[in-house]
């Protein structure tokens, strides 16, 4: 099942929300509730007041968590402008983007080219975005400020100031955050596309990566010593983005000019929907692949796995048949598709193998295996000349 759901498009770009971002929306709410007179007093600092404003709306009852759950929410709908801002650039630049995802930890933007781009439509792509973020945290100071002179009410005039202000405060921070020069942060893409002027785009995700890492770890110490979850999961994230950034980019060219139909099997092996499930598994045995194509009048109807056996109750195994336990809605790629764009499709996904398909028809089939081979292949031939 999808973990992520559409909510609509803009400009043609899916926008997407990951099960996890209503999590961080309570979770954000609830920590800046209970530390509301704390972060009323960085704001009053930041701005540098020198009388202190007034709480009455801000600090009354359960104001406190309504304001965080206000606050969360306008600080994630700069984060989707922020993701936006990076797709707009892709899109001038003839890049494809695939969909916009919030998530727990933010958002992510899935980018055609991503992965080894020119460093003249990287840097622009990945400054984009912390620039949002410091144009929404200015615009925010602005109108915090502009509640203080024009709104005569004292108590409305704090509650608008503290939103406001607050919210300015956080964007900059993500602004600051995020020019981090850590892969696979912005900052990490921006180094990436410098050193890429001089250097092979591999050599530059692997200096960025390293320096990623090496943030990583730092973060990870701090939290650590100061009992810092947030810390310590960003820089789990950080220290595993950039090595799977790096391990992608390395990929990419070691199956460089590759495509599908160099790795795939062919002729493949396909089941009807009808034979039954004790004679899937024994063929399974006799011919030691995990899965087989399932056609019917010589279309492909769905996929059967020997995970979709072990998960079919075992008390009616010999009752049912393969159209029982397929899966119906099958991803498949055709022969002449590159291939890292079919490991690009295995890597998140639990199935390991694709039918690949031309014209309606299975012509073969291609497992995550069969790529693995091909790039210790390719690796064995780059290093060897």
């Amino acid at each position: 099942m999808d973990s992520s759901i559409q909510i609509g498009t803009i400009s043609g770009i899916p926008i997407r929300i990951h099960f996890t971002f209503f999590l961080i929306i309570p979770i954000f709410a609830f920590i800046i509730g209970t530390q509301i007179d704390l972060t009323v007093a960085l704001v009053e600092q930041v701005f540098g007041l020198t009388e202190p404003i007034s709480t009455e709306y801000i600090t009354t009852g359960v104001m406190p968590y309504v304001l965080g759950a206000i606050l969360s929410f306008l600080l994630f709908t700069g984060v989707f402008l922020h993701e936006l801002a990076h797709s707009w650039v892709a899109l001038r630049k003839g890049m494809k983007v695939g969909s916009i995802t919030l998530f727990i930890l933010g958002g992510a933007s899935e980018i055609e080219d991503e992965i080894s781009p020119n460093p003249r439509d990287e840097l622009p792509m990945a400054i984009a975005g912390p620039l949002m973020s410091l144009f929404l945290g200015i615009v925010s100071e602005g109108v915090a400020y502009a509640s203080l002179l024009f709104i005569p009410n004292d108590a409305l005039a704090g509650l608008f100031f503290y939103i406001f202000g607050y919210l300015g405060i956080l964007n900059i921070i993500l602004f600051v955050f995020n020019l981090l020069p850590a892969f696979p942060m912005d900052g990490g893409r921006v180094l990436r596309a410098i050193l890429a002027f001089w250097l092979p785009i591999d050599r530059a995700t692997k200096i960025a990566a390293e320096i990623g890492r090496i943030v990583a770890i730092i973060f990870g110490i701090i939290g650590i010593l100061s009992f810092n979850l947030v810390l310590i999961l960003i820089a789990v994230f950080i220290y595993l983005g950039a090595g799977q950034e790096a391990a992608m980019v390395r990929y990419n060219l070691l199956l460089k000019g590759l495509y599908v139909k160099d790795a795939m099997t062919s002729p493949v092996k396909v089941i009807s929907p009808d034979m039954p499930i004790h004679e899937v598994l024994a063929l399974m045995q006799s011919t030691r692949h995990l899965g087989f194509p399932v056609v019917e009048r010589g279309a492909l109807v769905g996929m059967v796995t020997l995970q979709d056996i072990h998960t079919a109750p075992q008390i009616d195994r010999e009752a049912l048949q393969a159209r029982d336990i397929m899966t119906r809605e099958v991803v498949t790629v055709a022969p002449d598709s590159g291939l890292y764009e079919a490991l690009r499709i295995l890597a998140p996904n639990t199935f390991g193998r694709i039918p690949v398909v031309r014209d309606g028809e299975v012509v073969g089939i291609v497992t995550r295996s069969d790529i693995l081979k091909i790039m210790e292949l390719q690796e064995v031939r780059v290093t060897t000349t």
